[in-house]
């Protein structure tokens, strides 16, 4: 076996598919687009809306001659042949050495675009932003060039969403929110994605969006644009156009929807489909305003992904829809009149009810009832005064007495530590960091290769432009007064940001706005205490972590050197 190249080496930091997220300097708009650009020719037609090759390459006509079972690498195994088009085929595999699927992009060394298709993945793979399927590994080995990637098994395309209807207002917004502010920070970086369609979004299943591809897509296309920003600004029109109205916004139908009438131009979403959110409907006339549309109240264009993103920014946040309250089957049982029998048309199981005596009549009835209506208001107010009596003096006994120097009743400290029986990981994005060694960090464990720690991250500390932060949600058994938190962190350094808040449930379902906030405190060392104001009654605590030090690679899987952080343990008390 020939030996892999040395420049794979270098990028990856090893030859056994780490991720490629080692601190390395911005990737620039230029050097991206030159190696794109580098073996491919200008195109004489539009390949969804893009530029392509006019011409064939010597090599294009055929894909590798690989089949299922092949390995690459002694640890990736080929399992399923899923794309095969103009000289590369893409695959899903199973990486054996860490025992998960991925996706794998292969195609001949001496293809004219394998160049520009591993300059772009190592690109994409220094971005380390978890809103994009992440590149695992691009090496050139054996006359081949592959291509590892993340894959998601529980993710569903945006194309098939889009099949069973339009989206909902709420879901639509949060679509081209999250898309518009990943490629927002892609282009930044240098980035560009060029094939932004229906087939390159996915939904998990927390409503995140991650977008896969990024310059890979296009480099093994030989897709180019002398305008990458707004290229990309126009296909987020396109998909947000898509799920208001489930139409491609051009004549030509693609990605399974069917195109715009003949002739009749580019028409505002809410023209096309009744019903449609007229603000999120002007939003995408602004983004695809760059094929010659016309926005219909003459905003300006957004041309940038990041001119999207603040436009989104300023709507007016739509809110998810009221969940639709659902009677049981058979709807709900109906009250019997009195002595009725019941339904089913049986007979009833007991005694017919007997009916209430007849009123009383005359002078005499009429003194009767009044002199029981008083004694029964009587004997209630005994009963009430001797009810509330009882309650004031238990109240009396059980809560402790205020104190006149502080005015504060509540239960101080106790210092008494709590037992920590289940913990979850935190990640509302659907990119969880280490879900498995979540338990570790309550329970003993001498091994520091089982320690939870997040991602590398390239820029920090702060971890708001990636993902918010991660975190941890703890189960504490049952409702305790929590006082402080005690947390053992794997790195010090400048600097590392924690907070706490009360969660609802254990799931991570509920986003971190409907938490309270219970404490937040920065170190710069490896541990960190944090005390509450006053005690707190919770079930479930999140241990949040929005900052993050910088520090050198330490051989772990997603270690490499950037801004990370781990913990090694954790204690709470009452």
């Amino acid at each position: 076996m020939a030996e892999r190249s040395t420049a794979a080496v270098d990028v990856a930091g090893n030859s056994g598919g780490e991720p490629l997220t080692a601190k390395a300097g911005k990737a620039t708009a230029d050097g991206a687009e030159a190696a794109i650009k580098a073996g491919t020719q200008k195109d004489t037609g539009r390949a969804d809306g893009k530029k392509t090759d006019a011409g064939k390459p010597a090599r294009e006509d055929r894909a590798p001659e690989l089949h299922s079972g092949h390995k690459l690498a002694r640890r990736y195994r080929l399992e399923e042949c899923v794309t095969r088009l103009e000289g590369f085929s893409s695959w899903r595999a199973v990486d054996e050495k860490l025992r998960r699927a991925v996706g794998v992009h292969l195609l001949p060394a001496d293809h004219p675009r394998a160049r520009p298709v591993l300059a772009a993945a190592r690109s994409a793979a220094l971005l380390g932003d978890p809103r994009f399927v992440q590149v695992l590994d691009a090496v050139e080995e054996n006359d081949l060039v592959y291509v590892v990637h993340e894959w998601l098994p529980d993710a569903t395309e945006l194309t098939n969403v889009l099949a069973s209807g339009p989206m909902e207002p709420h879901d639509a917004y949060q679509l081209v929110s999250q898309v518009s502010q990943a490629m927002a920070a892609a282009h930044r970086e240098g980035l560009a994605h060029l094939r932004l369609h229906p087939g390159s979004v996915l939904r998990t299943g927390t409503g995140q969006y991650r977008i896969r591809g990024l310059a890979v897509m296009a480099a093994l296309r030989g897709i180019t644009s002398d305008h990458p920003q707004q290229t990309d600004t126009e296909a987020i029109g396109a998909l947000l156009y898509a799920a208001l109205t489930q139409r491609w916004p051009y004549e030509d139908s693609a990605h399974g929807l069917p195109g715009l009438p003949k002739g009749v131009g580019l028409i505002a979403p809410d023209q096309v489909r009744a019903g449609v959110h007229r603000g999120l409907s002007e939003l995408a006339m602004r983004a695809l305003v760059n094929d010659g549309s016309t926005a219909s109240r003459q905003e300006k264009p957004c041309t940038t992904p990041e001119e999207l993103s603040k436009a989104v920014a300023a709507m007016p946040r739509i809110r998810p829809p009221e969940p639709s309250f659902t009677p049981p089957p058979g709807g709900y049982p109906r009250p019997h009149a009195y002595g009725q029998l019941p339904p089913h048309g049986g007979s009833a199981t007991g005694p017919m009810p007997v009916p209430p005596p007849p009123p009383l009549q005359g002078r005499t009835g009429r003194a009767l009832k009044w002199s029981v209506a008083a004694l029964l208001i009587a004997a209630l107010g005994l009963a009430s005064w001797q009810l509330a009596d009882t309650l004031l003096k238990d109240g009396q006994e059980d809560r402790p007495q205020i104190s006149e120097s502080t005015g504060d009743g509540d239960q101080k400290p106790t210092g008494d530590p709590i037992k920590i029986v289940d913990a979850q990981e935190y990640a509302p994005d659907g990119s969880p960091q280490g879900a498995d060694r979540v338990k570790n960090t309550y329970t003993k464990n001498d091994d520091p290769k089982e320690v939870w720690r997040s991602r590398t991250y390239n820029e920090g500390p702060s971890l708001k432009q990636y993902k918010g932060g991660v975190g941890i949600i703890y189960d504490l058994g049952g409702k305790q007064q929590l006082s402080s938190a005690d947390i053992k962190l794997l790195y010090g350094g400048e600097y590392t940001e924690v907070s706490l808040y009360a969660a609802k449930s254990l799931d991570g379902t509920e986003s971190l706005k409907s938490m309270k906030k219970l404490a937040t405190k920065k170190t710069s060392t490896d541990s960190i205490s944090l005390s509450l104001k006053k005690p707190r009654e919770t079930q479930y605590v999140l241990l949040w972590i929005t900052a993050a030090p910088y520090s050198g690679a330490d051989g772990q899987t997603f270690a490499g050197a950037g801004y990370k952080q781990g913990i090694n343990n954790v204690k709470f008390t009452g």
